[in-house]
């Protein structure tokens, strides 16, 4: 068993696709029209090209209500390993990304947690 495939609700998708392709670094795999709207997603430019994100629609209720309690707890809703966690920190704070926690050394690791503009908080991690 193999993960090959992670999604997360965006409240916007061509809002999502910008921020995850142009603040992140992400590049952009599959973009299918499907109704009105899009299976979207992305791959990371220093990883394995068959491992996407979907960044999936949030028109379910259901969902949006998940999303919204894990933001208001401060929850991130998934996380992505970095090298160096201050210098991500730094160079995603000059594009004006919104940090609710800045690094910050749990023992094995070091965490930071970002707002994705899109309704989710993103953890990134060295360890």
């Amino acid at each position: 068993m193999k993960i090959k495939l992670n999604s997360i609700f965006v409240d916007d998708q061509e809002k999502a696709l910008t921020f995850y392709t142009k603040i992140l670094g992400f590049e952009l795999s599959k973009d299918i029209p499907v109704g009105e709207f899009r299976w979207l997603t992305v791959v990371s430019a220093d990883g394995p090209k068959d491992v996407e994100l979907v960044l999936e629609p949030n028109n379910n209720p259901a969902a949006r209500q998940f999303q919204d309690a894990l933001m208001e707890q401060g929850i991130p809703i998934t996380a992505f390993e970095v090298d160096d966690v201050q210098a991500e920190y730094e160079r995603l704070k000059g594009k004006d990304v919104r940090f609710t926690m800045d690094p910050t050394d749990m023992g094995e690791v070091t965490i930071a947690i970002f707002a994705d503009t899109c309704g989710n908080l993103i953890q990134i991690y060295q360890g």
